[in-house]
């Protein structure tokens, strides 16, 4: 009953996006929607910030504690200065790098430092503060217009660098300039390559890629919306990844049955209403399962990892509406001439999947060979995963060297590398001595000295210089020591933060992350397809094959990011962030082909049914997988090392999942186990 219901609402709905008036009602409707979004939200400004600890963790309670100093917006910047000719600093090079350094003092709220030869005397360094911004943006700002007046004024024989944590703040921040209309436009031109590619047409293309870019664009203003109301944190280029990835996907899932059903059906409307009603259920359990992975994010602790949870969703969502609701209403408005030169029609029948129905009898005839040489693949390419480190420090973080990467190189050369980021104490101002003295009896503080007290006179703050390079795990150990030293003292009410601390308790919450949120996907991915496949041991068994899949793809990365990136290491949110879009993309795969796969076996028994699924849906999968992998690589243009290893992950995740998990393993699966995959549910053959 509930079923025929419904079979019945979506005939409806079919009808009435194909109908000759309905389509253009719906059409109108969608103008609407889309006008409408642009107009209420197509002024919101997302300017969250970039925070990297957890709520709640140490050093985010020390950021809240600074806000209650005068100085709160002031952070020091270091400028280093060695000779040009790499000769020893002399006094007369000391004298010059001071004047420089006060001839551009009208960019420090105080008077910058004396300058501070390293021992060697190979350089020499000024600590100045500044003013930063309240957001990166403003402070890449402060640091350009100081760069600019450092060179204007730098002596002939040095060379002058500007670094510090606010340099290299601003870095990232100006890395971006440009950034995501580069990564919109690869995307676009790739989308757009692989779409002519796949339809051989000069006019077919144009369509989805145009209700794509819709998509991409409503989604844009509707996440910047919900930052700008919330204050959620989120990378937009990688929610446009998303949303040009998926709706490209489904775009080409429905297009293909619509090319099918025109091979069968004299009148268009009829075949877009059918290949509609056959592509909403693959469709719609693959974005709800996509979607609600997503959702899973936002127990996590790191902000940016949380707020992509309601962004992605969003753009998701919106990528599933247009592709269902607006795509086939101007795909039918065109008609079937749009396929032009390759019109497919009853009189010339198109075949479908020759070279997919040979690949599928070939894999069904030695179902345990295709299986085993398929799990051999995964599990050399898993092997990256033994000597995979996870962490990069933050000269690893740029993919071409910035200034400050390149000076603080420099100074941890010649000076302790705790100088670049010093460690902060924010303490009770009665206990403040006690804390210095206990601080530098921890091993490997250099120094600790008192920087500022709070407005209220109440709290202190105290800088302390380590010996150990920051990020590493020599500095979370000194880390580490000084918060149980800090936390014994009496009295002290000490919390210690910093730059080196936040990393270290990101990397504790990333950890946390992977730990909550790669459960919570698998979870979701399972309970959709026992509800889409009405089994239990199917759903058991492509978890552990997407699973496996996910693997072998973080550990091919690994290998991939070392020769690439020339990075031994990967970044500590690179691995949660790409598990979860292994495997809740891939299941949009698996949910593609296995949908199919019950439908024909309704009929031809579970074996032949999904030889013809694959037949049917080998193409478009490949094709789909192709366009994914490729938007994803996209990434790789932005100039953080973060987001090219995630692109990176994610492109051969989803090769390795489209051309040997869903042409090999799965359909090896179905052939070694046969009816029995339905298990505890059986199929009642012939009911189709």
């Amino acid at each position: 009953m509930n079923s025929t219901a419904s079979g019945t609402r979506l005939d409806r709905l079919s009808r009435s996006l194909t109908s000759r008036k309905g389509a253009w009602w719906w059409l109108a409707g969608a103008i609407i929607v889309i006008l409408g979004v642009f107009g209420v939200f197509g002024q919101a400004d997302m300017t969250t910030g970039n925070d990297q600890a957890p709520l709640g963790s140490e050093s985010e309670q020390v950021e809240e504690l600074l806000e209650k100093f005068s100085d709160s917006d002031e952070q020091s910047v270091l400028l280093i200065a060695s000779r040009t000719d790499g000769a020893d600093i002399t006094d007369t090079d000391l004298a010059d790098f001071q004047q420089a350094a006060n001839d551009v003092d009208s960019n420090f709220v105080e008077d910058p430092s004396d300058p501070l030869p390293s021992d060697d005397n190979a350089i020499a360094m000024i600590t100045a503060p500044i003013t930063v911004g309240d957001a990166s943006s403003e402070t890449a700002d402060t640091i350009k217009a100081l760069r600019a007046d450092v060179s204007e004024h730098m002596p002939a024989d040095l060379d002058i660098q500007v670094t510090g944590g606010p340099a290299f703040a601003a870095d990232i921040a100006s890395s971006f300039d440009g950034a995501d209309f580069t990564l919109l436009a690869v995307t676009i031109a790739i989308v757009a390559v692989l779409l002519i590619a796949t339809y051989r047409s000069p006019v077919l293309w144009l369509i989805p890629l145009a209700v794509v870019g819709v998509a991409d664009r409503l989604a844009a203003n509707l996440t910047a919306a919900i930052a700008e109301a919330t204050g959620q944190q989120f990378d937009p280029g990688i929610v446009s990844v998303l949303v040009f990835g998926a709706g490209t996907n489904y775009a080409l899932l429905l297009i293909s049955r619509y090319r099918e059903e025109l091979s069968r059906n004299d009148n268009h409307r009829s075949a877009m209403a059918a290949a509609w009603r056959k592509s909403f259920g693959a469709i719609a359990a693959s974005n709800v399962t996509v979607v609600l992975a997503l959702l899973g994010l936002l127990l996590a602790v790191i902000p940016r990892t949380h707020g992509l949870g309601i962004s992605a969703s969003v753009g998701l969502l919106v990528a599933a509406l247009t592709a269902l609701f607006l795509l086939p209403v101007v795909l039918v408005l065109f008609g079937r001439k749009v396929f032009w030169p390759f019109i497919p029609s009853p009189q010339k029948p198109a075949k479908h999947g020759a070279v997919w129905s040979k690949i599928a009898h070939t894999v069904m005839l030695r179902p345990a060979v295709s299986m085993v040489s398929g799990l051999i693949v995964l599990a050399v390419l898993a092997t990256g995963l033994f000597s995979v480190k996870i962490g990069l420090d933050q000269t690893e973080q740029f993919r071409v060297k910035s200034e400050s990467a390149e000076g603080f190189e420099v100074l941890a050369e010649h000076f302790p590398a705790g100088e670049a980021q010093p460690i902060d104490i924010i303490a009770d101002k009665q206990a403040t001595g006690d804390v210095i003295e206990a601080a530098e009896n921890v091993d490997g503080v250099t120094r600790a000295n008192p920087v500022a007290t709070s407005t209220d006179d109440t709290l202190s703050h105290i800088m302390v210089v380590a010996d150990p390079e920051p990020d590493t795990q020599a500095s979370f150990d000194v880390v580490t020591d000084l918060r149980d030293t800090m936390h014994d003292l009496d009295g002290a009410d000490a919390v210690v933060g910093g730059a080196t601390a936040v990393d270290m308790d990101a990397r504790d919450g990333n950890k946390h992350d992977s730990a909550v949120v790669a459960p919570i996907v698998l979870g979701v991915a399972f309970i959709v397809l026992i509800i889409l496949l009405r089994s239990l041991l199917a759903p058991v068994l492509l978890l552990l094959i997407n699973i496996a899949s996910a693997a072998a793809a973080i550990g091919a990365g690994a290998w991939v990011s070392g020769l690439v990136f020339e990075q031994s290491a990967l970044d500590v949110q690179v691995p949660v962030l790409a598990f979860m879009f292994l495997v809740a993309l891939g299941i949009d795969y698996t949910i593609f082909l296995t949908h199919r796969a019950r439908h024909e076996a309704l009929e031809h028994g579970t074996k032949e049914g999904m030889a013809r699924a694959l037949a049917h849906t080998g193409s478009v999968i490949t094709s789909a997988g192709i366009v994914l992998a490729a938007v994803f690589a996209a990434l790789g243009v932005l100039p953080l090392v973060v987001l090219g290893q995630l692109g990176m992950i994610v492109c051969i995740g989803v090769l390795i999942d489209t051309v040997v998990v869903r042409s090999v393993i799965v359909p090896a699966l179905f052939g070694l186990i046969g009816d029995k995959i339905w298990w505890p549910g059986k199929l009642p053959v012939g009911s189709a």
